[in-house]
């Protein structure tokens, strides 16, 4: 089962989740991948000791121009989604900060002006934490203009005989997102008891539903004042599947790296958070 650990904000505790839900599994003799394609700052590495025993570049192609072959027609720049191309009569320029590397204008080019040279982009990394569980993070370059390819290609290290595939997905609903959910089986969206987590959770919900997966929400934090959330899943028939109790001992472990779910009584609410979730599957 692959379980993409969503959220429609930053802050509200998805890595939390998604590392002691992985933990957890773990221990009770799962095979257990956890992923962290939040590329842009990847932290799920920060609560284990992982052993990297494989590293690799991400690249992508970028155009290049063949300026005594070029006729300044203009049909790159029309084509390209990103404005990463601009011609005049006298020059065309290529802006490699805003280029996706799609490919089009190399395609649509009707003189073949254009080919393409690699430039990295991101790392990949591989590797065991101490416990046994399979890892793997996507480490996105500064200043790049998107996540995605770094993503793709983080997933296609899934591990085809892991029991459970955890992807701890990066905050929001735009592209790097969406990349993430497709192609898993359990959207699992966690939110904090505000009005700005519950704004944030329906466009996380309403983005996750065009993918037709089974969904269920954590909230973190939990203290029970703010009760709009629960009366919100209530009338999508949502299903809550768990609450981590506001607690400063957690936040303290947290910010220290520390996994609270080694403690049993946490561990057995996350495998119970994970019957929860295939029961749902199931039904």
């Amino acid at each position: 089962m692959k379980i993409a650990v969503l959220s429609g904000k930053g802050g509200t505790g998805k890595t939390t989740v998604a590392t002691n839900l992985a933990y957890s599994l773990n221990k009770v003799d799962k095979m257990v991948q956890l992923l962290d394609a939040d590329v842009e700052e990847p932290n799920a590495h920060i609560f284990f000791n992982v052993n990297y025993e494989d590293e690799e570049n991400v690249q992508i192609l970028l155009p290049v121009i063949d300026r005594n072959k070029c006729t300044h027609c203009g049909i790159c720049a029309r084509s390209c989604e990103f404005s990463a191309i601009t011609v005049s009569s006298k020059y065309i320029m290529v802006f490699d900060s805003l280029c996706h590397g799609c490919g089009v204008c190399s395609m649509v080019c009707p003189v073949k002006a254009i080919s393409e040279r690699p430039k990295d982009i991101g790392t990949i990394k591989l590797g065991k934490t101490e416990e046994g569980i399979i890892f793997g993070e996507g480490i996105m370059n500064i200043g790049e203009p998107s996540p995605v390819r770094i993503i793709r290609q983080l997933k296609k290290h899934i591990a085809p005989d892991a029991d459970v595939v955890i992807l701890d997905s990066p905050p929001g609903t735009s592209c790097p997102v969406i990349e993430t959910i497709h192609d898993t089986d359990f959207a699992l969206l966690v939110t904090e008891p505000t009005p700005f987590g519950l704004h944030d959770l329906k466009l996380a919900i309403e983005t996750t539903r065009q993918f037709n997966i089974p969904i269920g929400v954590v909230i973190n934090r939990y203290d029970g004042s703010y009760k709009e959330i629960e009366a919100y899943l209530d009338r999508e028939q949502i299903p809550l599947l768990m609450t981590i109790p506001y607690d400063p001992q957690i936040a303290r472990d947290y910010s220290k790296g520390f996994l609270f779910s080694k403690s049993q009584n946490y561990t057995d609410k996350f495998l119970d958070l994970f019957e929860r979730i295939e029961v749902i599957k199931k039904c």
